[in-house]
């Protein structure tokens, strides 16, 4: 069967060209060598009539190395080809078997290191990606579909309980406050998605200029004083006075206030909350950290997913939004992000490239 594709496979039939090519070459190559022969023999010998014998010994070998070259290269050209066709049909058989049965097929590696076992790799690689990233697909639609359950449930009951209900304007007005309360949450989480998204194809970087980020921490922090003391915790900000960016003043005070919000509302009720800037080697760090719980370390690689949240049951306020948000701001930044123990707590480093770097 394999000899069959390898015999009608377009490979063979350019390698074939590439064979009738060499053998015009090479017939054109023993011609000079035959006939510049029997010229040479003829002006040392005589007349070529009278070596009859010499003459067909060199037309002999001459046929003979021309049959044994045709023979050399249509069994070169079949091997080759076949090699090559075995590979890509490797590659067929893997594709139909993943269309079929799903993502967790791989193509067979055979160890040679060469160009098709790179491809083979490379494609191995390419369907880890795809299987990580529908998986992560699947768990957002879970998520999305779980946090819109709960909302858009109490919004059906208390409109079914009303509608049954006789009229009365003082629980009508609570019924209509709860329900833009929770429609506004639904509302939320679309316009972070949208957020998220827009900043992830880096479709606002129109607005990045020079800015200070101590004065932009310090604005969170006078912003979230007020929700701190509701916690009993202390929130303070503290380093450099001037610390020089380049960015989206908008988004990076979103996202600094996504990480101080997290950190008051999941640090230790009565502990502190520790808003720092400073330069580092050329680089602007702000970090905020807490001493509460912190993030168990086989999860801090999950946290910025998004909808991803610690609490499993959902029933918590909140959509796991906020971090992903975060993350994205920072990839537009060219920022790293890294989440560290506090010991205890945990701290959350934003590093930028310094200004003349951008």
């Amino acid at each position: 069967m394999l000899l069959v594709k390898t015999l009608r496979s377009s490979t063979f039939r350019l390698a074939l060209i590439a064979i009738a090519a060499f053998g015009l070459i090479v017939a054109a190559i023993m011609a000079y060598v035959y006939f510049g022969t029997l010229a040479y023999v003829e002006s040392r010998l005589g007349t070529v009539g009278d070596h009859d014998g010499f003459t067909g010994m060199i037309e002999l070998a001459m046929a003979a190395v021309a049959a044994l070259l045709l023979v050399l290269a249509g069994l070169a050209a079949v091997l080759v080809t076949r090699r090559t066709v075995g590979r890509i049909e490797q590659i067929n058989a893997t594709s139909r078997a993943i269309m079929l049965a799903g993502l967790d097929q791989r193509i067979p590696l055979r160890g040679s290191n060469d160009e098709w076992d790179r491809v083979a790799e490379n494609l191995n690689q390419m369907l880890d990606r795809i299987e990580t990233l529908m998986g992560e697909v699947k768990q957002v639609s879970d998520n999305v579909a779980h946090d819109l359950r709960t909302p858009l449930t109490r919004m059906r009951g208390r409109l079914e309980k009303a509608y049954h209900a006789p009229r009365n304007s003082e629980t009508d007005v609570a019924l209509i406050g709860d329900t833009i309360a929770d429609l506004d949450a639904v509302l939320g989480m679309f316009a972070s998605i949208t957020r998220i998204s827009e900043i992830e194809t880096r479709a606002r970087t129109g607005a990045f200029r020079v800015l200070d980020l101590s004065e932009i921490a310090a604005e969170v922090v006078e912003l979230y004083d007020a929700a701190a003391e509701q916690f009993a915790t202390r929130l303070s900000l503290d380093g450099d006075h001037e610390v020089a960016i380049t960015g989206d003043r908008d988004l990076l005070f979103d996202a600094i206030a996504n990480l101080v919000d997290n950190a008051i509302k999941h640090g230790r009720k009565g502990g502190q909350v520790i808003v720092s800037c400073r330069r580092a080697d050329g680089s602007a760090v702000i970090s905020i950290a807490d001493d509460g719980p912190g993030i168990p370390a086989e999860q801090r690689e999950h946290v910025f997913k998004r909808f991803y949240r610690l609490e499993q049951s959902r029933y918590t306020p909140g959509n796991g939004l906020g971090l992903s948000l975060v993350a994205a701001v920072a990839r537009l930044h060219g920022a790293d992000i890294a989440l560290r123990d506090n010991s205890p707590g945990l701290k959350v480093e934003l590093s930028f490239l310094p200004t003349s770097a951008k």
